[in-house]
């Protein structure tokens, strides 16, 4: 069975074709591009004009390749951004213009369960695991074995923590501890109602996760292949913060392996991600490309 599959966040949009068969996913096509629908709506609780047209054109490219790869089935579903703004309806109707399906905005168990599904399936590590899933508006924490046992998300994010601390090129000192603060509080109110410190694996997700992974491990270019599964220890996510962190919005897109619509949020991003290791007392994360983009496949079967 063919399906598609799309995620839109706070940050960015993506899409998925697969085809399912025996529990397995074999992938057809896999897209993201940065629309920032979120933007902004920490501060006016609302989506602006520009997000909802840049989120337009992205979904008339989907739908365009959709159609070409005879899909039989679609799913979409919006998390954050889609979840507090004002203005919800005028997203749910202009996607419903140009896929022909509804944007479903699910529930937190929901988009834990769907993270955990793709996050978890061909990854041969030990259980029990915590998932941390950085997004652009929130940061989900799961954990489980064989599935979801416990998940929260609390309302920290690569996009929302630039935007509420860091505004100066590059970070004040000041930014960053007040950004610090306000993580810090996130994440231990995260660990105390899901077990993550007891956890055996910690399993980090999305852009923020993967491309640090990437500077990490030095990479002359993006190469998901190598970046799914890679292990990362502790001090060397902490190293890749600190330099992120001192560089300038310019020096941080000539990274080669840099997306440019995630540039300006990588510091924050990577600064959630220290934070959670440290906090959590994990001296190493695995990197995983697979996330709740392919738990909306796996659910179409």
């Amino acid at each position: 069975m063919r399906v598609a599959a799309i995620d839109c966040g706070t940050n960015s949009i993506r899409l998925l074709i697969a085809d399912i068969s025996d529990g397995r996913l074999t992938e057809v096509s896999r897209r993201m591009e940065i629309v920032r629908l979120g933007e902004g709506v920490d501060r006016t609780g609302r989506l602006s004009d520009a997000a909802l047209a840049r989120t337009k054109k992205a979904l008339l490219a989907y739908a365009s390749e959709i159609a070409d790869s005879h899909v039989e089935s679609i799913r979409m579903c919006a998390t954050s951004a889609s979840r507090d703004a004002s203005n919800a309806q005028e997203f749910r109707d202009m996607v419903r213009g140009v896929l022909g399906v509804d944007p479903e905005v699910i529930t937190g168990d929901e988009e834990a369960r769907l993270s955990f599904t793709g996050a978890v399936a061909g990854l041969s590590a030990q259980p029990p695991y915590l998932i941390v899933d950085i997004g652009g508006g929130s940061t989900e924490f799961v954990t489980g074995d064989a599935g979801v046992d416990h998940a929260i998300s609390v309302d920290i994010g690569c996009v929302r923590m630039t935007e509420r601390h860091l505004h100066a090129d590059p970070p004040a000192t000041a930014e960053i501890e007040a950004a610090t603060r306000d993580i810090m509080d996130a994440v231990d109110r995260a660990l105390a109602a899901v077990p993550g410190r007891s956890a055996s694996t910690l399993v980090g997700l999305a852009g923020t996760v993967t491309t640090v992974t990437a500077l990490a491990l030095d990479l002359p270019e993006y190469d998901a292949d190598r970046i799914h599964h890679a292990k990362v220890s502790y001090d060397a996510v902490a190293k890749v913060t600190g330099e992120l962190l001192d560089m300038t919005l310019e020096q941080r897109r000539a990274l080669p392996v840099m997306h440019p619509g995630r540039a300006d949020v990588i510091g924050a991003g990577a600064l959630i991600l220290r934070i959670v290791m440290e906090r959590s007392g994990r001296p190493f994360l695995i990197a995983s490309e697979h996330d709740i983009l392919d738990g909306i496949a796996y659910s179409q079967a």
